[in-house]
């Protein structure tokens, strides 16, 4: 039986007869053909800026151009990707339609919502009919890239840019255009191996390559080398690997406790090959297929969905939180968006900052005080909350309230919680009575809990009448900036609407005192909050009192007020001490909130994730002096940088350039686990590099370990560029060769790009 590509078959061949990939089953698709067409919309900025543009779909309906005289010198911001959306809101639902187009018929309006820190586009359409083509015309086109395997997009990579290099348009390449399309997919070659190249595939040595020749290039370059090693010494003598052999290499190489039966099933999802399929064999592109699937992935795919125990009271859990979640950038002079808060929860925050100040009208607004930051309204963060608080994850939302308002506008404050929020709004105990300890996020499911202030505890509820006065605690008094301190009143008091206070239950902020004062004077459902400097402070020579602090009370860290360009702190430190409420500004992107992404992997990102026995309870541990007990379990962990397949260019280079891509492993956990060491660069070779290189690391504690891997751009004058990441949970990694999938600065999949890796533990 000869097994021929499958993908070069099916698309490459297809380019070469001068067909586009893409369009075939989208071919009689009404919404599409209007895409393809192109429609006149209106862009719309603010009031007064709203100009027409010309967007069109192009024939790969993959990118979408649009003409714009502002732009014509660029042709790179001329055009988006499908890649690039994160969603379709229809009507006005987004900052920018409901501020300037709320006179529009919704049906005519709608949104492209960007991955990453790129700005929503607002479109009108002439009608709704329109408007409709593009809606659905582009959800389908992200439906469709969603169920593509990796293979399938590396065939998609490949023939973009076969199009794109091909210059008259005559479905040949010349060695010009051959070079030029291996300089566009990020590798740089010296002219005699592009001849060399060119030359093996000319089989008609007619000075171009058409047709079959076309088929043979995709297969040159596309050669994993490496993936054929692998193959090789487990497929039989007619390159095919059979059920036994599969299962062989299942248990030998990657660790999997499997039977035939599972290896079997295997052939029949990722095998493309019919016959192969129904012989229940797997060539080397099945195998290819199987590599760089879930089932192959370095995440433990288990661990995709909710596999913590849920049922244990709130204070157990770590809970992925922000800071100052209202903002997109810096703290002096940064926007403030209400988007902020959609894509922090769209992210499984689970804990979100709403800094509150008197606005006009008697409404509450939202801003980061004595700052030029921009205001929001109170009551449009809180209806976004409503709307997107549990499509990401199901579990209890926390409203961390930074209250400096009036007693009349804390009052509106209440009434918009209660009239927007309704019934998911917790006002009063799971029971209705004094509870003795919190109750579990699985009991919360669904609900919207308030943290702040409160005029009294939970066991005198009905003693209070009228408003109050309290003390302030909370971030205004902790602050370093000295414009903050001076809201705090010269009593150390603020006054406070019985109205608001009555919707605190589980969270309520009070004045630490000191760890003694809080095991003699609190009572579990009172927390405290600590600026990044003070924890430090009290955790320098041990920890132990925070994680005792931490196994009966819920603890907020935030980051100081001298990071006025919202950086952030590392939060590994503040988890080892058992920390729940670590909050980070979602906004900026870098290690630290890498880090937090990954944290959170775990549990299908639900945003809570149940802490280590040992920092549930006391137990005698500390971070900051490791000593024998539970907690211990020493690993070894090799790491085997093998290879990197299709890596973007970083976003600073310039389009003819190739990246020098190299591999750091970073471990985070504990003070003697954490390490990091990278490999060589690879000069000019971004779609290939391999550097089949081994680390080893010493593990102490698995259960606080994370491991990052970085690609970078190696630069010798400057800091090396940053091309994509993944962080996970050493506890979620899966063992043997491993497809690592990277994400963007923003988090976000990068659609093509991995790493391929060995996972070894001793």
């Amino acid at each position: 039986m000869t097994m021929k590509s499958y993908f070069a078959a099916r698309r490459v061949r297809l380019w070469a007869k001068g067909q586009t990939f893409a369009r075939p089953s989208f071919i009689n698709d009404d919404d599409l053909k209007a895409m393809l067409k192109g429609s006149n919309l209106q862009k719309i900025k603010s009031s007064s800026w709203m100009k027409p543009r010309f967007y069109k779909l192009l024939e790969d309906c993959r990118t979408v151009w649009y003409d714009s005289q502002k732009f014509l010198k660029s042709a790179r911001t001329q055009i988006f990707s499908i890649d690039d959306i994160q969603e379709l809101r229809p009507g006005h639902q987004s900052e920018g339609m409901q501020k300037f187009a709320m006179e529009i018929p919704a049906a005519r309006c709608f949104t492209i919502v960007f991955k990453g820190r790129k700005k929503n586009l607002d479109l009108i359409a002439s009608d709704a009919k329109e408007a409709k083509h593009w809606i659905d015309g582009l959800n389908k086109l992200k439906k469709r890239d969603s169920k593509m395997n990796k293979r399938e997009r590396l065939d998609q990579w490949f023939q973009i840019y076969l199009q794109k290099a091909d210059v008259n348009k005559d479905n040949k390449m010349t060695l010009d255009e051959v070079k030029q399309f291996l300089r566009m997919m990020n590798i740089e070659v010296d002219d005699t191996y592009a001849k060399e190249l060119f030359a093996k595939c000319d089989k008609s040595m007619d000075g171009a390559i058409h047709g079959k020749e076309i088929e043979e290039f995709y297969e040159l370059v596309t050669e994993r080398e490496e993936i054929s090693t692998i193959f090789e010494a487990y497929c039989d003598k007619n390159r095919l690997l059979a059920v036994d052999k599969l299962t062989e290499f299942l248990r030998k190489e990657q660790r999997e406790n499997v039977n035939q039966q599972y290896a079997a099933q295997l052939i029949q999802k990722y095998e493309l090959n019919e016959e192969a399929r129904s012989d229940s064999i797997m060539t080397k592109d099945g195998f290819m297929c199987y590599l760089m699937s879930p089932a192959a992935d370095i995440f433990n795919q288990d661990h995709n969905k909710v596999h913590h125990d849920m049922s244990k009271p709130l204070n157990q859990y770590y809970i992925s939180s922000s800071h100052n979640t209202y903002l997109t950038k810096d703290q002096l002079e940064g926007p403030s968006s209400v988007e902020a808060y959609i894509s922090a929860l769209n992210k499984g925050c689970r804990c979100v900052e709403l800094d509150c100040w008197d606005g006009r009208d008697g409404e509450p607004v939202i801003y980061h005080g004595y700052t030029l930051t921009s205001k929001i309204l109170f009551k449009d963060v809180i209806q976004a909350v409503k709307q997107y608080a549990f499509k990401t994850s199901p579990y209890p939302v926390i409203l961390s309230l930074e209250n400096h308002c009036s007693i009349e506008q804390q009052v509106a404050m209440a009434q918009h919680m209660k009239s927007i929020l309704g019934d998911m709004l917790l006002t009063k105990t799971i029971d209705g009575k004094v509870p003795a300890n919190f109750p579990s996020p699985q009991q919360l499911m669904g609900k919207i809990l308030v943290k702040g202030k409160r005029l009294n505890r939970l066991e005198a509820a009905q003693e209070a009448d009228s408003n109050d006065e309290v003390s302030d605690e909370d971030e205004a008094a902790e602050q370093d900036s000295a414009n903050e301190q001076k809201e705090v009143k010269k009593s150390g008091k603020i006054k406070l609407a019985k109205e608001l206070s009555d919707m605190v239950i589980y969270c309520k902020s009070v004045h630490f005192n000191g760890f003694e004062d809080a095991v003699e004077n609190q009572v579990f459902y009172e927390m405290s909050s600590f600026v990044e400097n003070k924890f430090n402070k009290l955790v320098q020579e041990t920890a132990k009192p925070f994680i005792e602090l931490n196994t009966r009370q819920l603890s907020r860290i935030y980051p100081a007020g001298l990071r006025t360009d919202s950086s952030n702190y590392n939060p590994i430190d503040m988890w080892n001490a058992g920390c729940q409420i670590v909050a980070l500004n979602f906004q900026t992107p870098g290690q630290e909130m890498d880090v937090n992404q990954g944290k959170f992997l775990d549990n299908g990102f639900a945003g809570y994730n149940l802490k280590p026995k040992f920092l549930r309870e006391k137990s005698g541990f500390d971070p900051k002096n490791i000593q024998k007990g539970s907690w211990l379990s020493k690993k070894k962990l090799h790491v085997m940088v093998i290879s990197a397949q299709q890596l973007p260019k970083s976003n600073r280079m310039k389009l003819k350039s190739v990246v020098d891509p190299l591999v750091v492993v970073e471990v985070f956990g504990v003070g003697e686990d954490s390490d990091l060491k990278e490999t060589e660069h690879v000069s000019n070779n971004g779609f290939s590099p391999m550097w089949n290189t081994t680390f080893q690391f010493d593990i102490n504690i698995p259960e606080l370990t994370l491991v990052r891997f970085v690609v970078q751009d190696y630069d010798m004058s400057s800091k090396n560029d940053f091309i994509g990441q993944f962080t996970l949970p050493f506890t979620s990694l899966k063992l043997g060769y491993r497809h690592i999938h990277l994400l963007s600065e923003s988090g976000d999949p990068l659609p093509s790009a991995s790493l391929f890796v060995h996972i070894m533990i001793e």
